[in-house]
């Protein structure tokens, strides 16, 4: 016999969905290729390659959010001005504790203003955020036990120009809520 409710008369509270959200560079078909082929060039480190769909770069990583707080996550997000910038990614990486290779470079400048001025109007919603520095990365493989011996890469230019809102679905590609321009002038 099912559970009956002791006061009918009150209503029992449901939590609210939660959202898992970041910030990150997407990458354009050109660069996503270049991304492939330099992961390629690594050969099977292990079963846990990062899927050519999930390829993205981190700006600012939210966590678990109330799925009503996503509105205000992307009007924090639009009132950013941001310049665009290059990113080289030139080197491969491997963070021990995490077991995660990676590729990647130097931040510009600009890519730290943005990846800042993320953290900011998201702390003035509340969110805390790593207030780490951005290490400019892209995951390639997961669940590396040791250190790789790395090739060197043929640079891979990314010219950044947007940034988009991500969401995380466990078992499913990751999905772009939504993107937004950056200033062209004065490249860096």
């Amino acid at each position: 016999m099912p559970a009956l409710n002791p006061e009918p008369d009150k209503l029992i509270a449901m939590p609210e969905p939660t959202r898992r959200l970041f910030f990150a560079l997407w990458p354009g078909a050109g660069v996503r290729r270049g991304i492939v082929e330099r992961r390629d060039m690594l050969g099977s480190l292990s079963r846990r390659r990062v899927p050519d769909a999930n390829l993205h770069l981190t700006l600012a990583f939210l966590g678990d959010r109330p799925a009503g707080q996503v509105v205000d996550i992307e009007e924090a997000a639009g009132s950013l001005n941001c310049r665009a910038f290059r990113l080289t990614l030139d080197r491969f990486g491997w963070f021990a504790r995490a077991g995660v290779v990676w590729l990647g470079g130097e931040a510009p400048d600009a890519a730290r203003a943005l990846a800042d001025s993320l953290r900011a109007a998201m702390q003035g919603l509340g969110i805390g955020i790593d207030d780490r520095p951005l290490v400019p990365h892209v995951t390639l493989f997961r669940k590396v036990r040791r250190r790789p011996d790395f090739p060197t890469p043929d640079p891979l230019h990314w010219p950044a120009e947007d940034f988009s809102l991500v969401e995380s679905i466990p078992g499913r590609p990751y999905q772009v809520l939504r993107t937004w321009a950056v200033e062209s002038r004065d490249r860096t």
